[in-house]
């Protein structure tokens, strides 16, 4: 099955304690049906120094579940997402505006 949501998205989270937040998709774990957007999600992991890094508090996006995250369209709306086949070829395209993605 085709992914809806791809690395480089712009998403918009639905629910959950960042709801509202919007960012870029920098992972997807299509086997999770998770993915990790920059600036949501965030928890602070407490690392060890070591010879490569200083140590410390480091805050980390966590993956967010897929069924919680919506692609912008560009009107800066959240959208679903849509296939269809155009000269020979599937494409993503927004539900709301109809735009190929």
């Amino acid at each position: 099955m085709a992914a809806k949501l791809k690395k480089g998205d712009k998403v918009v989270v639905l629910a959950g304690k960042d709801k509202g937040k919007q960012g870029e998709i920098a992972a997807v774990m299509p086997k999770d049906n998770k993915a990790v957007v920059d600036g949501v999600n965030v928890a602070i992991r407490h690392t060890k120094q070591s010879q490569n890094s200083q140590g410390g508090r480091v805050p980390k996006a966590m993956p967010i579940d897929l069924s919680n995250l919506a692609l912008i369209d560009a009107n800066g709306k959240a959208t679903r997402v849509g296939f269809r086949e155009e000269d020979g070829k599937k494409v993503r395209f927004a539900k709301t505006t109809g735009d190929v993605i």
